[in-house]
Order: structure tokens, then sequence, then C-alpha cells
């Protein structure tokens, strides 16, 4: 939720996710972010209707995010940290991506992928909005 209000990128929440969300939850863990987050919330998978191309991040992504062209309009999609997204969700995605490492660590924790791979999709596609135009 920070990472969306710090850039101004929407968020969506697919039910169920995998951490606790709730009203009382929020307000106890988002800080002041969450009035600064535009987020919407799906009940489901089939409910989840985006606009662009969803791109999966996973540590078994085909494409390292650097080698990936992200477009303006693009859904970074992100799953649980110990199981990620369910089989038919991963099949329904345009692309695959992974953040690389090169160190002994089975994976980043799942905000820290997102922030690098959301800079790097901003970086590519949409980086006017990130110098406030």
């Amino acid at each position: 939720m920070r990472l969306c209000a710090c850039t101004g990128v929407g968020l969506d929440i697919i039910e169920p996710c995998g951490f606790p969300f709730s009203l009382k939850a929020l307000r106890n863990q988002a800080l002041d972010y969450a009035e600064h987050a535009d987020i919407c919330r799906h009940n489901d998978w089939n409910s989840f209707a985006p606009q662009g191309r969803v791109v999966l991040l996973s540590t078994s992504g085909a494409v390292p995010i650097w080698d990936f062209r992200f477009l303006k309009g693009d859904t970074l999609l992100l799953g649980r940290e110990s199981s990620g997204v369910p089989p038919e969700v991963r099949a329904s995605v345009d692309a695959t991506v992974t953040v690389p490492m090169a160190g002994l660590g089975r994976s980043l924790n799942v905000a820290m992928a997102a922030a690098i791979t959301m800079y790097e999709a901003l970086r590519q596609a949409n980086a006017e909005k990130m110098r406030g135009n």
C-alpha cells in the first residue's frame, strides 16, 4: 500500500489475499498511506478485470525484469510469499517475470520484489509519472 501511495499506482487486492485485510488492520498497519492509495478490492480472480496485460512476478519467472518490455497499462501481479498464485491464475497471465538474484537467498520478500519490479516498469513505460507530470 505504501509503495502504491508513493508512486501513484493503483492497488487491486484479489481475495483471498495472503494477509488479513480488514478496515481495522488497514488503519493499524497502513499508517497514513491508506488515505493516499487508490485501492480496489475484488472478491476473487474472476471478478478482477484488468485493462492491459497481466504480468506475474514469480521466483520461477521466465524472463528477468530488465529483459522484459513493460508497457503503459500493464498490471503487475504478485501472489503469496508462501505459495505464489494458484495454477489457474498462473495459466491466465500474459507473461511471467522474475527479479534475478545472484546471492544465496531463496527469494526476496514480496514487498521488496514488488518495489524493484514496479520501479523498473515505471522507468520503462511511465517515467513521466514519477517526475510528477
